[in-house]
């Protein structure tokens, strides 16, 4: 007010205060009282030389304000200068003199310190001024320094005539402010950035070329972090776009790297949904190349918390957000050992809705489908799965979905079927999980995908309501029959193993008779063991029918095979399996039969095995050679 209605008196304060000084010598009360009403009221300016004349007092001329600066900018050298010849030592000073907030201002302190020894580290470095982060440092922190200094000037006065609330909200917003300049200084001091040259490739951001040095790399790797953290979001962004050029170019081999010398819960921190849209998508992106290059730059993702935020941005990111986010997550849930917190963070509902129907790209959809199969082999989350209705929309992703949704659902199927009980495998079959299975079986033309639909089937076959209505499809066994002999390794033995679940009858066991030399090239097979033993198994129950006997028989190259695995010289087959199906063909197949697996060698092999007490040899034996001898008398009683 005063300024505004007296101009040429508040222009020169050391005048208004001889005029209200109450030791003046042309003081009174009467006047100071109607000065202080004019004060108090707007009015001309012009009346104001009469007071001035009654209180017997010349007027002063106003002051010009004085003419703007035409220095030129501090250089970054005398900010620095500045800051640690003068600013610091009399803020140190002033943080123990002050009379107010005397808690505060020791904290100061201490800050205070810390920053004079980080500053003058970072000035024992010749480098510095080439290093664009630590100059863009100095202005702010030059401005925060003398906040800090009026505000001391403010607190040695007892009094706080400014007020204590602002007063103490300006020293904790200045407070704030250092702390993050300290949190920047030391971020550089660590990296080791302010003592290299920018010649060195990581200051200006070049991207290092295939023949670079992992010391270059690293240098390269830091600068990034220290400008995602200190830096604008043009900087941020431009950071970003360097770190996805670096890991794209060979993830396998930058990865790790990245992993070892980044600030990864700074990049962490930036797929928070408060963070700027363009950093964020920036950042899953990077995220997502981390978790899918190795197993060493997944598992460092994962254990700075990057599965929770990811997440979230399944739930509720952009499409190509979304896309990132779930192939992260596939890749981090691969790892048993990461699977489990899919739960802790609410991640089943969320994975389940990413694989419903429009709920996104395809690609998605599959993405979503395989971290559910990676999760579903834990107890606790394969339950919470039932319960939350992904059956259903698993059983939907085996015909709608791509071919890696079809594949990622039909595993994800076999998962639940083969670790979870009884109930669980009820709850797949009712809702028409076994039909979508063998549609897929017979209609999918990936090899990967048929396989896995088989693998699911085999897992429901232990359920007696699938092992009935598969029992009763005679196209199934047709199926069957043309995997097991067409198939690759695998896929053939699970399909002998799903057989071993079933109870057809004769009549299929005849259809299947084609797929007999087959199975027993699948019992000459070392690895796996149980390739032999399903193999048997089947075997000897297609070779319950008396057809499939002779048919077998006849079959002169099989034979041989299959006496030659009893030979004991053959360490690769156990003995067991092959002596079985001897002893099923020997049984009740006729004189042929018995007379071709003889003229084989298969009796001298065979009392081998009876000698060293084979299960099952002895009787084969006895089958073959007592036919042999009933056969002998037969012949002489005719004679």
């Amino acid at each position: 007010m005063l300024s505004l209605s007296f101009p040429f008196l508040t222009s020169n304060p050391v005048r208004l205060f001889h005029f209200i000084n109450p030791t003046a010598p042309s003081f009174s009360s009467p006047f100071f009282f109607f000065f202080w009403v004019l004060y108090s009221t707007p009015c001309s300016s012009a009346c104001f030389p009469l007071l001035l004349e009654l209180l017997g007092l010349e007027p002063m001329t106003p002051l010009s304000p004085p003419p703007p600066s035409s220095a030129p900018p501090a250089t970054p050298a005398e900010i620095l200068d500045l800051i640690l010849q003068h600013l610091l030592p009399v803020l140190l000073v002033a943080a123990l003199s002050v009379k107010s907030f005397v808690g505060r201002w020791r904290l100061l302190h201490s800050k205070l310190s810390l920053l004079q020894s980080s500053l003058a580290d970072a000035a024992s470095s010749p480098h510095w001024p080439a290093n664009p982060l630590f100059v863009d440092l100095l202005p702010p922190l030059l401005s925060t320094l003398r906040s800090l200094q009026s505000l001391s000037a403010r607190c040695l006065d007892p009094s706080l005539p400014a007020g204590k609330l602002l007063l103490q909200s300006d020293l904790d917003i200045a407070a704030s402010a250092l702390s993050l300049h300290l949190h920047d200084l030391d971020l550089l001091l660590r990296s080791g950035l302010l003592h290299h040259l920018p010649s060195a490739g990581a200051i200006v951001l070049h991207l290092p070329g295939p023949s670079a040095s992992r010391a270059d790399l690293v240098l390269f790797v830091r600068d990034l972090f220290a400008r995602l953290q200190i830096g604008s979001i043009d900087l941020k962004n431009k950071a970003l776009d360097s770190l996805l050029q670096l890991l794209a170019s060979d993830p396998p081999k930058l990865a790790p790297i990245v992993a070892a010398e980044g600030d990864l819960p700074s990049l962490v921190r930036l797929l928070d949904p408060s963070a700027h849209s363009l950093i964020r998508d920036q950042a899953a992106a990077a995220v997502s190349l981390l978790a899918t290059a190795s197993d060493v730059s997944r598992r460092a993702v994962f254990e700075e918390g990057a599965l929770g935020p990811l997440l979230r941005l399944l739930d509720s990111g952009s499409l190509s957000v979304r896309e990132r986010a779930a192939a992260a997550i596939e890749a981090i849930t691969a790892d048993p050992t990461n699977a489990w917190a899919v739960s802790a963070y609410g991640g089943v509902q969320i994975l389940i809705a990413a694989c419903r129907s429009g709920s996104g790209s395809p690609a998605i959809q599959a993405l979503a489908a395989g971290s559910l199969k990676n999760i579903s082999t834990i107890d606790d989350i394969r339950s919470a799965m039932a319960e939350e209705g992904a059956v259903p929309v698993l059983i939907d992703l085996l015909l709608s979905g791509t071919l890696d949704a079809q594949k990622n659902a039909a595993l994800c199927v076999w998962s639940l079927a083969s670790t979870g009980g009884e109930e669980i495998r009820a709850s797949i079959v009712r809702e028409g999980a076994l039909q979508r299975l063998i549609e897929l079986l017979r209609e999918a033309s990936d090899p990967e995908a048929m396989e896995h639909a088989l693998r699911a089937i085999h897992a429901l076959s232990t359920s007696p309501a699938a092992a009935k209505a598969l029992s009763s499809s005679p196209g199934f066994f047709a199926q069957l029959t043309d995997l097991i002999r067409r198939g690759s390794a695998a896929t053939q033995q699970t399909a002998a193993a799903v057989f071993c679940n079933l109870s057809p009858g004769d009549d299929v066991k005849r259809s299947m008779a084609g797929c007999m030399a087959s199975l027993i090239k699948m019992l000459e097979s070392s690895k796996p063991a149980s390739a032999q033993e399903v193999a048997a198994r089947v075997l000897v129950s297609l070779l319950a029918v008396r057809s499939n006997r002779k048919e077998l028989s006849r079959d002169e190259k099989s034979v041989t095979r299959l006496v030659q695995m009893l030979d004991p010289r053959n360490v690769e087959v156990g003995k067991k399996f092959p002596v079985s199906v001897v002893l099923a063909l020997a049984a009740g197949g006729g004189v042929g039969c018995r007379r071709r697996i003889t003229e084989a060698g298969a009796c001298q092999h065979l009392q081998k095995l009876a000698d060293a007490e084979v299960a099952g040899a002895k009787k084969a034996l006895q089958k073959i050679a007592g036919s042999r001898l009933k056969s002998f008398f037969s012949m002489a009683w005719w004679e």
